[in-house]
């Protein structure tokens, strides 16, 4: 729902405060970039869904703004992507991307493709909302059936298409060998979330090289950016790596870019739930890296692409 209609909830009161600790960036991002995911929640002011599976402190907003000061980004473009804690009740993300406004602000909703209304669809369309989340791995639905996959994807694809907006997943990689044949009849966007969460090898051996294409599903995701309907987010890799140097993605990101330029966005995952003091830079210069420090790719990568996927177009200017 809007918030129009909401409960009364007292103001926000910022609880996370940001180390401090951030490196620097080499080079200044592009002007106009966007953080392609990210979250706010406040379990206080807004109650956690009853089946979460965990319960973070606050961070808001404000703290969100206070994470990208900390090592001079210049990002003023966000996406707030709905968590599981919160199910369907988008209330605290909308109150922040309210605050955004769409010139600076795009979301992705949890909702119930079966109940929810049309008139609340418009209304979060004009707020920002381009999307809606499907989240597998993190509800432990890892193995359902290719008719089940689809029966669900289509149904809010039903919802999403009339609006233009995408369908965001996380997933296992594995399912995007399911996906391949689902997402051509979908007719919308699609986007997955966190590199596709493979499952890397551990512990990271250096010795070894990884191969991308020996990791299931992986080359039904890569079919799947050269057709052009779907997108895949180079973000959180704490969650994936094994290596404090994310070498074992290497191979992941560089052939993510190579094989689909103007469909990978990059993301932050702030403020990293259940992972503490997490230094936002490197990564940073690890997709500089893997975009061979070359402008063109960075732009597309940290700009271009988000401006395209989230309907957002000349933000730079």
């Amino acid at each position: 729902m809007g918030l129009a209609g909401a409960r009364n909830i007292p103001p926000p009161c910022s609880r996370h405060k940001h180390t401090g600790n951030a490196s620097k960036l080499s080079r200044p991002l592009p002007k106009g970039t966007w953080d392609s995911h990210m979250h706010v929640v406040d379990p206080t002011r807004f109650p956690l869904d009853p089946s979460a599976k965990y319960r973070p402190q606050a961070h808001t907003l404000a703290d969100a703004k206070t994470f990208y000061s900390s090592f001079d980004s210049g990002i003023e473009n966000m996406v707030l992507v709905q968590p599981s804690i919160y199910g369907t009740d988008n209330s605290c993300m909308l109150e922040a991307l309210y605050e955004l406004t769409p010139k600076h602000g795009r979301a992705v909703v949890g909702l119930d493709p079966a109940t929810i209304q049309g008139d609340t669809l418009q209304e979060w369309h004009d707020a920002g909302v381009r999307g809606a989340r499907v989240n597998m791995l993190s509800l432990g639905r890892e193995c359902v059936t290719e008719s089940e996959l689809r029966a669900e994807l289509e149904a809010y694809a039903a919802v999403l298409r009339p609006l233009g907006w995408l369908l965001e997943l996380f997933i296992p990689l594995k399912m995007a060998i399911t996906l391949e044949k689902i997402v051509p009849d979908l007719g919308v966007k699609v986007c997955v979330a966190h590199f596709g969460a493979p499952p890397l090898p551990q512990p990271y051996d250096p010795s070894r090289a990884i191969d991308p294409y020996a990791i299931t599903g992986f080359a039904s995701l890569i079919d799947l950016l050269k057709k052009g309907d779907t997108w895949v987010k180079l973000s959180a890799p704490y969650r994936i790596s094994h290596d404090p140097e994310m070498r074992d993605l290497d191979a992941i990101g560089r052939e993510f870019i190579l094989q689909g330029p103007d469909r990978v966005v990059y993301a932050s995952d702030w403020p990293h739930t259940r992972f503490d003091n997490i230094d936002p830079v490197p990564f940073i210069e690890k997709c500089f890296e893997w975009c061979g420090n070359e402008t063109g790719l960075i732009e597309k990568l940290f700009r271009s692409n988000a401006e395209e996927l989230w309907d957002a177009p000349g933000r730079a200017n």
